[in-house]
């Protein structure tokens, strides 16, 4: 039977409790919307909740912190404090790089040290080093500065910073400018994959992500006590505390449009919750295509949406080791493998669809961190491999391949972990198809939309969508981007688009 909750003028609803959708609602609460939070999982957090296993907690998702201002900002604008709801460490070192040959780089934000880091592999870099560390800043102050939390779905909001863009060299890919500052491939290569962490290909993506560097040397990477999970368990406190509702277990069929205009939502089980202002933090591309299906759209068709660029596909190992806690000294909370190629890696990833018997590898073991993962004495790790997503012609049969490339993880593994298979007692695996199951993620893509200059700003899907008035979107397919300040800061522009919450007769009689 179908029911209806009627929402009244202040009403909002949020589709999906992920990082965006729970910041959206953190700063509808601050504007005084009575906020109902659905969602289908059963933990707050989406692609950063977490699965608690034989003792074992597995992230599934994000695992480092950075621009911790963003956060200190979201919490500020709910009058909160957030270094009283989350323990957040700095990490020193930030991660090591490692290569086939042996040489390794570790990462730090002293500026020093990374000059004797570069220094050590390749002393005829250091001047180009210090050129990168230029052009970091220059990209930052434009980029993040200048972008990340404005709003950008008016046209000519993009057209005013083409002039900036030319001037940095924005159509060069980061890759690109690496190579344009050093020589060592190695060195290329530790400037250039951090768009790896946000789905985007480094011979592609533009070089204003660059800035990467500057917001690890100057504002340090973190690690939250607990997981992303608990910030996001933080988060729905906040809202609860607001007065807002989070229902999990609990799925979006459609948002229904009416006149023109968003009036709420029909849920999978039938149910219908009205409201006048949606959010949508579920992908742009499942917003669009599915939730959107049966109302006529402008822009984001199903033929635009087939057509964009997607992230690259994750498979991601997690696993629980036995009495592991002392072993491995040299391998510490973020490790990053590389295979013998780079850029031929990265295009059978991207543009051939195909999986490479070679790859590079994250390992990420938060036990050298946060003794609450794992059993006293034991390790918990998670040990991510990008792969390519699920909408080429002829895409990857994870039920056929899944056991093959994991039997082909586990030997890259061993270099690092020697006899790690062995204590293993607890793990679980998701590929892209979990990732499209579970969260309804277009193609299975990681990281929605992959992020290149001809699909960023406002040729993204825009944080106030053109399809239905009172309809917005948060979260990494929209607006500024993936990664944990991308889509935390979509919900700040979020709050400068919605006004504040009209008063409803019944509160103002009650103010009076």
């Amino acid at each position: 039977m179908m029911t209806s909750d009627s929402g009244t003028s202040n009403s909002a609803i949020v589709i999906g409790a992920g990082l965006g959708g729970l910041a959206a609602a953190m700063r509808l609460g601050a504007k005084g919307y009575a906020v109902t939070v659905l969602d289908r999982l059963e933990k707050p957090g989406g692609r950063g909740s977490s699965v608690n296993q034989d003792g074992h907690r597995f992230d599934l998702g994000p695992t480092i912190i950075t621009v911790p201002q963003v956060y200190e900002d979201l919490w500020a604008a709910c009058g909160r404090d957030f270094y009283k709801d989350v323990d957040l460490r700095p990490m020193d070192p930030f991660y090591e790089v490692r290569w086939p040959d042996g040489s390794t780089f570790t990462a730090r934000q002293d500026t020093d040290a990374m000059l004797a880091e570069v220094a050590r592999l390749s002393p005829g870099d250091v001047k180009g080093y210090k050129r990168f560390l230029k052009d970091s800043e220059r990209r930052y102050v434009v980029g993040f500065e200048g972008m990340v939390a404005k709003p950008m779905h008016r046209l000519w909001e993009t057209i005013k910073v083409l002039p900036l863009f030319a001037m940095l060299r924005a159509d060069r890919s980061i890759l690109g400018l690496a190579k344009a500052r050093v020589k060592d491939p190695r060195l290329q290569m530790a400037l250039s994959f951090h768009p790896l962490f946000i789905g985007g290909d480094p011979r592609h993506v533009t070089s204003m992500y660059a800035l990467v560097a500057y917001l690890e040397k100057e504002f340090g990477v973190h690690y939250a006590m607990g997981g992303v999970q608990a910030i996001a368990d933080a988060m729905a406190g906040v809202i609860r505390a607001q007065g807002g509702q989070i229902r999990l277990g609990t799925e979006v069929d459609e948002i229904l449009v009416d006149d023109g205009a968003a009036r709420g939502v029909r849920l999978k089980s039938g149910g219908v919750i009205t409201a006048p202002l949606v959010v949508s933090n579920a992908d742009a591309g499942h917003t669009y295509t599915h939730m959107l299906r049966n109302k006529p759209r402008k822009r984001w068709t199903d033929a635009k949406v087939k057509s964009r660029r997607w992230s690259m596909g994750l498979f991601v190992w997690y696993f629980g080791t036995k009495g592991t806690a002392e072993m491995w000294p040299d391998v510490g909370h973020h490790t990053i493998t590389n295979a013998p190629r780079y850029e031929g890696l990265l295009k059978d990833i991207f543009i051939k669809g195909k999986l490479a018997d070679d790859m590079s590898l994250y390992i990420h073991r938060p036990s050298r961190t946060d003794p609450s993962v794992a059993p006293d004495g034991d390790d918990t790790f998670y040990v991510l491999s990008p792969v390519p997503h699920l909408g080429f012609d002829d895409p990857v049969d994870w039920a056929a391949e899944a056991a093959n490339y994991k039997a082909k993880v586990q030997a890259e593994v061993e270099k690092y972990l020697p006899t790690f298979a062995e204590r293993i007692t607890t793990q679980m695996v998701l590929t892209p198809e979990d990732f499209r199951d579970r969260y309804l993620s277009p193609n299975g893509s990681g990281f929605s939309i992959e992020p290149r200059i001809l699909q960023s700003a406002w040729f993204r899907p825009h944080n106030v969508s053109e399809e239905a008035q009172g309809l917005y979107l948060v979260g990494a397919g929209t607006h500024p981007g993936a990664g944990v300040p991308g889509v935390i800061s979509s919900a700040e522009v979020l709050a400068k688009l919605v006004p504040d919450a009209p008063v409803v007769p019944e509160m103002k009689m009650a103010a009076e």
